[in-house]
């Protein structure tokens, strides 16, 4: 049986549209010229990503149903949630290639760009697999709990993404410049193309995304089973997630209990999937399950965590 969708061709369109139109707008208006991001700017970025799916969310309800709503604004905060777990890396993976942070937004622009295509497909895929093969739904689950559980015994470890099997594959096919040649990815030097820092950064971020990706779509699809829902929640949370990197970059690694959280809120929804077909929480607590989960760490962060700040690599300006 075909999953129920409030999503019309018209609907589907009308969204893609709109978020070319404002990644147009982004690249081609606000950041046409590399520079540092400021605070206030990351800031007012973020307000404006949040309004636009605070609008949305609101015609869901008006359109299609409170019940809607709350699995948009449900999936959106799972996604946001799971985000913070990108920044963290994002930091690391800036310092790790010496991105100056004014150029830093154009990978990240970039990224994105590639991750809402990925994501696209993930969606796809998942929903018809899910569609066809019920029981996959518990071996999402089981992903979910057993990442969790992962992320909360390694939430320590010191990431390389430098080392990784993909990058050191770029390395081995072209070769790299010493240092940033300004807001460019690769170049012609003496008939021969290299790849600068910022391809080997934006190469990483991709892979990021594609290992996050695996855990944040089968979470979603613990809310719903629409892929409209899916994709534009899953969505409108990427879009912010440049904006909230340089709004959060330099604090996030205050809160030391934030990926405690994070674990338990990925254990929660697996546990949640895993028991679906047993008992069905309702919207409305899931969303207040994972608010409090991700509250209380960060309020556990702020009461009970280390008094200096957690020692982060910094990024060359």
């Amino acid at each position: 049986m075909p999953f129920e969708t409030i999503g019309s061709p018209l609907l589907w369109v009308a969204f893609v549209v709109f978020v070319l139109a404002m990644l147009a707008i982004d690249l081609g208006v606000f950041h046409k010229k590399a520079h540092d991001v400021s605070l206030r700017e990351a800031g007012a970025w973020s307000a404006i990503w949040i309004a636009f799916a605070a609008v949305f969310g609101i015609g869901i309800h008006a359109w299609f149903g409170g019940e809607r709503a709350l699995e948009f604004a449900t999936g959106y905060l799972i996604e946001k949630a799971l985000a913070v777990d990108n920044i963290f890396v994002f930091v690391v993976i800036f310092a790790a290639f010496g991105i100056p942070t004014r150029y830093q937004h154009r990978v990240l622009f970039w990224g994105v760009l590639g991750a809402l295509v990925m994501r696209a497909a993930f969606i796809m895929a998942g929903g018809a697999f899910l569609q066809r093969f019920h029981w996959a739904i518990y071996v999402f689950g089981a992903i979910l709990a057993i990442t969790g559980f992962k992320l909360l015994v390694q939430r320590n470890e010191v990431l390389r993404p430098e080392d990784s099997l993909i990058v050191r594959w770029v390395r081995k096919i072209m070769p790299v410049t010493p240092g940033v040649e300004g807001d460019r990815f690769t170049l012609v030097r003496d008939g021969k193309r290299y790849a600068t820092p910022l391809l080997l950064a934006l190469v990483a971020v991709e892979v990021t995304d594609v290992i996050f990706a695996v855990d944040s779509i089968p979470a979603i699809f613990a809310v719903t089973t629409d892929p409209f829902i899916v994709f534009t929640s899953n969505i409108f949370a990427i879009l912010g997630l440049r904006s909230l990197y340089f709004l959060l970059a330099g604090v996030v690694t205050k809160f030391a209990y934030l990926k405690v959280g994070l674990s338990l809120v990925l254990v929660f929804v697996g546990a949640k999937m895993l028991l679906m077909d047993v008992y069905k929480l309702p919207i409305l607590a899931s969303l207040g399950v994972i608010a409090a989960l991700l509250g209380g760490s960060i309020v556990a962060s702020v009461v009970f965590g280390p008094r200096k700040q957690v020692p982060a690599p910094e990024a060359v300006r």
